[in-house]
């Protein structure tokens, strides 16, 4: 798979099933995060791997309402960085976008690997920090949530979260995101 198919392949399915997680997977993920680019080469990202039984049924508890569905990953990655790890540059804070990079391609090799790696907003980051020993410091940024793609619909997802899981959710168009040379609204 190249990566114009794995962009074109990746989805945030819902329906996961089982996967087995070990060491050298979690490896790979990371050494695909840890190859994109940064500013001035910080790398600001860190990642917490939980793949552990117990504490992934800790995670539960930091899942909002609406992402039970999450329940059945074999593994979520919890995303953090904060602003002192990476360049401010005037007004802009780079370390969210130099680890929204690094996730992209962690997700990307997920991808290619047959996995999904569904990034979720719904979480409480101060539970994920409490769980996981993360310092307050920190902005816990997504949860990742990992499994293989089930072909059975997950009866713990809304009808919404259904409809998006069998057919993709429409992409804008592109007038209204691409602009030439100037930006026209």
């Amino acid at each position: 798979m190249d990566v114009k198919e794995a962009i074109e392949k990746r989805r945030a399915y819902r329906s996961l099933e089982p996967v087995e997680i070990n060491e050298n997977l979690i490896h790979d993920l990371a050494r695909h995060a840890q190859l994109s680019a940064s500013c001035f080469n910080h790398q600001p990202w860190q990642y917490v791997f939980v793949h552990d039984a117990e504490i992934l049924e800790r995670m539960h508890g930091a899942l909002s309402k609406g992402n039970e569905w999450a329940q059945a990953a074999s593994m979520i990655i919890a995303v953090f960085s904060k602003k002192d790890d990476d360049y401010v540059i005037r007004d802009r804070e780079y370390y969210l976008f130099d680890t929204g990079m690094a996730t992209a391609f962690l997700i990307l090799r997920a991808t290619e690997l047959g996995l999904v790696a569904h990034p979720i907003a719904g979480f409480s980051p101060r539970k994920t920090r409490e769980i996981l020993d993360i310092p307050d410091e920190m902005n816990v940024i997504t949860l990742v949530i990992v499994g293989g793609k089930s072909d059975e619909v997950n009866p713990l997802m809304s009808g919404q979260q259904i409809e998006a899981e069998t057919e993709r959710p429409e992409r804008k168009a592109f007038k209204e995101f691409v602009h030439i040379n100037t930006y026209k609204h």
